[in-house]
């Protein structure tokens, strides 16, 4: 098992040219196999108020997810850039009519206009994206520690209370083993279009 700089990096290329390699009726196909695992969890049926994203770079697509959602009548909300906290998150109700905008990265995310914000630490459920994960619920990021930080609150005594977090993937994406920070923010599992991987406690 190895963290090192080096290592991260190379397996983070290696992961997203993976998933960009998926052809577009690959992507569909997981995108629904990804909401056929979640309708099978407990915790995804009886929550109200659901982050997801919209995918890029490959990303297993939550489009899916996201219009069952609605048609549950469960709120739909989607990460800002914080404008002003460097690697923080806002969570900012998307609706049908949402207009969006490109951020730094070129993500599409709600345009900050006015827009009522839901604190992270409200939300029942955060379904957020992954480069690469293992079976115990380590998860590997982009490295900007956006999720990270924003989740701190869920480190220590208070990991098991109020909001939970799943980590979305392609099932491509798993790997043996992550070595786990001390800043890691615990997931309740990761969801692929195989199956869910429930996180060792």
């Amino acid at each position: 098992m190895n963290n090192a700089p080096d290592f991260k990096q190379n397996l983070r290329r290696q992961m997203r040219k993976s998933r960009r390699s998926l052809s577009p009726a690959q992507q569909r196909q997981h995108a629904h196999g990804l909401l056929a695992t979640l309708r099978r969890l407990t915790l995804f049926r009886r929550s109200r108020s659901i982050a997801l994203y919209l995918a890029s770079d490959g990303e297993i697509s939550a489009e899916q997810v996201i219009h069952y959602c609605r048609k549950l009548g469960k709120q739909c909300f989607l990460p800002v850039l914080h404008p002003v906290r460097h690697n923080r998150l806002w969570f900012i109700p998307y609706n049908k009519d949402t207009r969006l905008s490109d951020n730094i990265y070129g993500i599409k995310e709600p345009a900050l206009v006015q827009a009522p914000r839901r604190p992270a630490w409200a939300l029942d459920l955060v379904l957020l994206p992954l480069v690469a994960f293992d079976d115990e619920g380590g998860r590997l990021g982009m490295g900007g520690g956006y999720y990270d930080r924003t989740f701190a609150f869920k480190q220590g005594w208070r990991k098991d209370r109020g909001t939970r977090l799943i980590g979305l993937a392609h099932d491509l994406q798993k790997v043996d083993q992550l070595k786990t920070e001390s800043w890691d923010i615990p997931l309740e599992g990761v969801a692929t279009e195989q199956r869910f991987y429930r996180a060792a406690r």
